[in-house]
């Protein structure tokens, strides 16, 4: 009996391909914010443990030339086989129609996304769980430049250099980072509302920054 300690590599499928080629060149430092393509998004889970839990809806919208296109926005419907009946009350999701199979999800998901930039409050978490519905199609990682709207705000209120230990987090839920931007908090706890509310949470923080220097790709990315 043979043992290798090492899993084989997943196959990358042929859309995952086509993904990762539209990033052999970078976004120049230079690019002015207004020009740069924003995807925001977010996820309704099933909880909070990305190993455990499923993606049971998906949102997004996309800001171009510095404002959101409204007929760009989508929310998909991943299959899942845990229940919804401990989280239905957070989402509202019970009876889900026209589900994806993760094949078809991660395909609609990677010729959404493109090579712009991701962005989501709590973005990182948003990220693990669409990578690893789409692992078993080769996805490793998303090579997209990402942005959490948690991690602005706290820049812009706190400057560059911040000590993460002295911030009250409790002050920068996207709940509250609407009401301190005069943003009205409708059709929360879905994804495609809070994808929304996410991306005029966005272009609001972006005219601050502007009135801070930060005016181009290199700059919101340093």
């Amino acid at each position: 009996m043979s043992w290798w300690p090492f899993r084989p590599e997943e196959k990358k499928e042929s859309f995952v391909e086509e993904y990762l080629a539209l990033f052999k060149s970078s976004i120049p430092p230079i690019r002015k914010i207004n020009q740069l393509e924003f995807i925001v998004l977010d996820t309704e889970t099933t909880g909070l443990d990305v190993k455990k839990d499923h993606i049971i809806s998906f949102g997004a919208v996309k800001i171009k030339e510095g404002k959101i296109r409204v007929d760009s926005a989508i929310e998909l419907y991943p299959e899942s086989s845990k229940s919804l009946a401990n989280t239905a009350k957070i989402h509202g999701l019970i009876n889900r129609e026209n589900l994806l199979s993760p094949k078809t999800f991660s395909q609609k998901l990677l010729s959404y996304l493109g090579s712009g930039i991701i962005v989501g409050h709590h973005v990182n978490f948003d990220l693990e769980m669409l990578q690893k519905i789409s692992s078993p199609f080769g996805l490793k990682s998303f090579p997209n430049p990402h942005l959490d709207t948690l991690d602005l705000a706290v820049r812009l209120e706190y400057g560059p250099h911040i000590n993460w230990n002295e911030i009250p987090m409790r002050e920068f839920g996207l709940d509250q980072l609407c009401e301190r931007y005069q943003i009205q908090t409708e059709d929360r706890h879905t994804a495609a509302g809070d994808a929304f509310l996410t991306a005029q949470l966005l272009i609001k923080m972006l005219k601050s920054a502007e009135t801070k220097g930060i005016d181009s790709f290199g700059k919101l990315f340093r």
